[in-house]
């Protein structure tokens, strides 16, 4: 895993996207104290997200309602 700072990061962005597409991942730092905030790794290593089936908490729960419940928008948007 190799770290960059912003600035070499923009100055030397082929050569990072060359390292990540030979399987390297490239940290980038920012600030003073070079805060890690972003990673650049090889699409290869991304894992796909699981597909949630629809409905997948049907019945676990039940809501109701008072016929006397009554809530206007601007309530609404306050709460």
């Amino acid at each position: 895993m190799k770290t960059m700072t912003v600035g070499d990061f923009k100055s030397r962005f082929s050569e990072a996207l060359d390292a990540v597409r030979d399987g390297e991942t490239i940290v980038v730092s920012y600030g003073r104290n070079h805060r890690k905030v972003a990673a650049m790794v090889p699409y290869s290593e991304l894992k796909p997200r699981k597909k949630r089936p629809l409905g997948l908490l049907q019945s676990t729960t039940r809501v109701t309602f008072g016929r006397d419940f009554a809530l206007t928008d601007d309530e609404f948007l306050k709460a």
